[in-house]
């Protein structure tokens, strides 16, 4: 009841991106029982990155979103992991006519178990999943862009 109390008490666009930020996020586990070969096209284009470039970037609105998504993350009704968070991310930055890049990568936990981590990075900026990703290895990655320049890496033409 306290948490509701605070959530009413925060000001009107604080209230809409929580609650964008956990539409996105119940969404994204919902797609995560969906074979993932469906969802992917959603995600961007395949093996592509969108530039590091920091011009243009509302440095202030990715840091909001970021925190919403880390904060929604705990009051979703299934778990948020990090590419439920990952998806949510780049849907969100979609919105806001952001470019990103989703990552997957596959590494060994400290117990030695294969492991995967997922991680969206917006310019120079990570949204998502940064503790930890130097452990892993890229294996896939879909670039969300909205002009020609924002691809790195050759094109499919």
């Amino acid at each position: 009841m306290n948490k509701l109390k605070i959530f009413f008490s925060l000001d009107r666009n604080t209230m809409l991106l929580f609650l964008e930020a956990f539409l996105f996020l119940s969404w994204a586990s919902v797609l995560k029982k969906i074979p993932f070969h469906k969802v992917a096209p959603s995600l961007g284009e395949h093996m592509k990155e969108t530039t590091f470039s920091s011009a243009n970037i509302d440095v202030r609105m990715l840091k909001r979103v970021s925190q919403s998504i880390q904060i929604m993350g705990r009051y979703t009704f299934r778990e948020s992991k990090c590419l439920v968070k990952a998806i949510a991310a780049v849907k969100m930055l979609e919105r806001r006519n952001m470019e990103s890049t989703l990552y997957l990568g596959t590494g060994r936990d400290e117990s030695g178990r294969l492991a995967a981590h997922a991680w969206v990075r917006c310019g120079p900026y990570y949204i998502t999943g940064a503790d930890g990703m130097e452990r892993y290895t890229v294996v896939g990655k879909f670039a969300k862009g909205f002009s020609d320049e924002g691809f790195k890496g050759e094109r499919n033409g």
